[in-house]
């Protein structure tokens, strides 16, 4: 016995005389089709316009800094003549690969430490309930938008009393509590498995162990990315490293201010150092910005 297979027709398709182009609902979907396209068009425009505003200053910086020195204050868009003069002279003149190790040992540091706090206060507002949390939560969260400047002078008074000044250390301790970081941890804990730790407390675990042993190894990835962003803006913090610093081969933010005096700017050194400065944390941006990403979505999920 032979069997032969044959390959299934559309029921649209055995209709004689029926233009499928010209079905009503076809057409009606394409036009909805066009006009969201269309719709999306102002959109892409206004993202095109904020990222020319965001991205020229760094472009105008480099190319500033591939300048010759006589032609440092040239309004030519245009990159060229090429020189690394610039450069050149800032290797000569200050010792930048001793500062830019300093400066990442400082940030390293700094977010270390703030992400330690963070995780501890997070965890405390997540897990407990007690009277008063959120007008706590409230008040720890709106120290961020407390200006620095209010707080500048009497950060700096303490930091003199306890003999920080110089020092590296003056730099991190004011900055160790960071309401941020704080905040964006609160929302991954506050979604984390409440079944998780009522099997760790039946477990025999304490807080402090179901903390360490259960919920930091469930948060890697929120906890990479929140200390890639605080160690990006330990990196880019510049006045108040220049407050407390005034040795000039301490941090990069110090080295950079050098070139800025009395006697005269040297805009051409500013900006090769500025360049300099900025490519550690565009190779990290570059290889671990999935992880930033990631962080911003999953803090809005619960």
């Amino acid at each position: 016995m032979t069997f032969t297979l044959v390959a299934p027709q559309h029921p649209i398709a055995d209709v004689p005389g029926l233009d499928r182009e010209a079905d009503p609902a076809a057409q009606a979907l394409a036009r909805a089709r066009v006009r969201r396209r269309i719709g999306l068009v102002p959109a892409f425009v206004l993202l095109t316009v904020l990222a020319f505003v965001s991205i020229f200053p760094v472009y105008w910086m480099f190319v500033t800094a591939f300048r010759p020195a006589e032609d440092t204050l040239s309004t030519n868009p245009l990159p060229g003549p090429f020189s690394l003069e610039n450069f050149e002279y800032v290797w000569q003149t200050i010792p930048i690969l001793g500062m830019l190790l300093n400066t990442f040992g400082m940030a390293l540091g700094l977010a270390v430490g703030q992400l330690f706090i963070a995780i501890l206060a997070a965890y405390g507002f997540a897990r407990w309930s007690f009277r008063g949390q959120k007008i706590l939560f409230l008040l720890f969260v709106g120290s961020w938008l407390v200006p620095f400047q209010v707080t500048m002078i009497p950060n700096y008074l303490l930091v003199s009393r306890m003999g920080l000044l110089n020092t590296v250390l003056g730099v991190m301790v004011p900055q160790l509590a960071a309401a941020f970081a704080v905040m964006l941890l609160k929302q991954h804990l506050e979604s984390f498995p409440r079944e998780l730790l009522d099997a760790s407390d039946m477990d025999g675990r304490g807080p402090w162990r179901t903390l360490w042993e259960v919920v930091v190894p469930n948060l890697r990835p929120a906890l990479a990315a929140l200390g890639i962003m605080l160690f990006i803006s330990a990196w880019n913090e510049y006045l108040w490293p220049s407050l407390i610093m005034q040795q000039g081969d301490a941090l990069i933010q110090v080295g950079i201010r050098s070139f800025l005096g009395a006697e005269g700017n040297n805009w051409g050194a500013v900006m090769a150092a500025s360049a300099l400065a900025c490519l550690p944390i565009f190779l990290i941006y570059i290889f671990l910005q999935r992880y930033v990403v990631d962080a911003f979505v999953r803090s809005g999920l619960k």
